[in-house]
């Protein structure tokens, strides 16, 4: 790895006698550092200190942000002591991480620019081979899609009017419902109404009370005040793992993250309310049968969904989905049924969040593999059969 060091005084001359993995090409300022930017393409990350002549680290990195090909370059900014204001901009204007080199191990810090710059190449390398990944519904999937869903509506025609009718005398308001989800992307979901008029509202308080997916209520704020175990066991003034920094106090990379994963571990993605209230009495009926499903056949016609796949969810649940673990279901269609709705649905609301992005991602394993087959979607359609009768209004 080659590092461009930006500063009067080099401060790595002993590290780089040490570690043969890492050549330092050395500037004295901001000036003769872009130059050597522009000259040499070989560069792979840029450390420097905030103190140089005529400007400081920080004109010197805004600089070379403007220029579209060192934007993601890895950058290190060193400085003497922590200055809040200092630390706030540099994070601004998309500097990678922030030092204090007198107290910060320097093998420390040539570690954190070499994992950033192991990480960038590996993110090029993925979003290179999906790009090349074109997605494509097997045509005997979409011929089956299209034909099933125009045959079950003309046949169920009568009774969706008949319940129409019924919701419609319930309670007021439009006898279908409409809502944006997410499958693939993003459409118009198509739903018969099962909840009375404005039930939206409730949905925030209901969501504390009766989430299905809710384990317990977590403290979203990392605790400061608790000692990292690794870092208790190494000299005052060093540290596990590269610093946060939350106004003056720090923490160590390591146990900011463990405190994170617990947090996110104890919270929920989704939201399941178990035998909601605001459903209405033919709404009850028509979920515990699933009736109100069948206006997504037209999703299904237009192209939307899939009979078999994975469930389109709510914006709000979707946008949580951001780990690799949570997003790649997505990677199958969305679908009116799927391996959670035959395996789990109907079973008094005892599903955890993990079995169902287990089995959702299960399904998106074998869409996207070698082994997919127009028979194992007909399985799963077998199956739902008996799913559809269920004792509880999930």
């Amino acid at each position: 790895m080659t590092i461009l060091y930006v500063g009067e005084n080099f401060i790595f001359e002993d590290f780089s006698l040490l570690n043969n993995d890492v050549k330092f090409i050395v500037k004295n300022n901001g000036l003769e550092a872009i130059k050597a930017l522009k000259s040499n393409s070989l560069i792979d990350g840029i450390i420097s200190q905030y103190d140089l002549p005529g400007n400081n680290g920080l004109f010197f990195f805004k600089k070379i942000k403007e220029d579209s090909t060192l934007q993601k370059m890895p950058a290190i900014l060193l400085v003497d002591e922590y200055k809040e204001l200092v630390y706030k901009e540099a994070f601004k204007i998309g500097i990678s991480d922030y030092y204090v080199h007198k107290t910060t191990p320097k093998e420390q810090i040539i570690e954190r620019i070499k994992s950033i710059f192991n990480r960038n190449n590996k993110n090029k390398k993925e979003i290179h081979s999906k790009n090349r990944m074109k997605y494509k519904i097997p045509i005997s999937k979409r011929i089956f899609d299209i034909a099933a869903a125009a045959t079950v509506l003309t046949i169920l025609s009568p009774i969706l009017l008949i319940i129409m009718l019924a919701i419609r005398l319930e309670s007021k308001g439009k006898v279908y419902y409409m809502a944006k989800r997410v499958g693939r992307k993003s459409f118009d979901f198509y739903k018969l109404r099962s909840m009375r008029t404005g039930a939206d509202k409730l949905l925030k308080e209901l969501a504390v009370k009766s989430n299905q997916y809710n384990k317990s209520e977590v403290d979203s704020k990392i605790q400061m005040e608790k000692t990292c175990p690794k870092c208790s066991e190494l000299p005052i003034g060093q540290f596990c793992s590269p610093l946060n920094y939350v106004g003056i106090e720090k923490i160590c990379d390591y146990f900011y993250n463990e405190q994170k994963k617990l947090i996110q571990k104890q919270s929920s993605s989704f939201i399941k309310i178990v035998d909601d209230p605001r459903i209405t009495k033919i709404g009850k009926f028509i979920r515990n049968t699933s009736i109100d499903e069948l206006p997504q056949l037209i999703n299904v016609i237009k192209g939307d969904m899939s009979l078999v796949g994975n469930r389109p969810l709510p914006l709000y649940e979707a946008e949580l989905l951001t780990k690799d673990q949570l997003s790649k279901r997505f990677l199958a269609p969305a679908g009116i049924t799927g391996l959670w709705q035959v395996e789990l649905r109907g079973k008094g609301g005892d599903m955890s969040e993990e079995e169902r992005i287990a089995l959702d991602n299960k399904y998106a394993d074998y869409f996207t593999g070698q082994n997919y087959s127009f028979w194992f979607d007909i399985k799963i359609l077998l199956r739902t059969i008996p799913a559809l009768f269920q004792k509880s209004t999930v």
